[in-house]
Order: C-alpha cells, then sequence, then structure tokens
C-alpha cells in the first residue's frame, strides 16, 4: 500500500467512520475503541501483528498519533 492508497482511507475514515468501519465487517458496538477494531480485524484474520505495526509506523511517520 503507498502514501496515496493510504491517505484515501484515511479520509474515507474521517469522512464516514461507520461505512468504512462496517465495511470491514466491525461490529457497531467497538466503533469507539480503536483497541478493539484492531483485535477484531485481528482476530477474522484480516491484518496481521506485522501488517498492524507496519501501518503503525508508517502513521507515525506522517505525523498522526
Amino acid at each position: 500500500m503507498n502514501r496515496p492508497q493510504i491517505m484515501q482511507m484515511v479520509n474515507q475514515l474521517k469522512a464516514n467512520p461507520g461505512a468504512f468501519l462496517g465495511k470491514y465487517g466491525i461490529p457497531q458496538n467497538i466503533y469507539n475503541d480503536p483497541n478493539a477494531v484492531i483485535q477484531n480485524l485481528m482476530n477474522q484474520g484480516k491484518i496481521s501483528q506485522e501488517q498492524y505495526n507496519w501501518a503503525f509506523n508508517v502513521a507515525r511517520n506522517m505525523g498522526m498519533k
């Protein structure tokens, strides 16, 4: 995934968090808990720990907190 793709996803998430999270199968009751969302994605096998670590580092390097 490159920077423009990441930024597009971030913009989609900001514009409509529910629709964005819903298309990844995230239950509504955990939308407000980032750790629960990440854990849910890992439990579903949609992301690995390595993918999370990569995305975390990319976001941190882009100035996100």
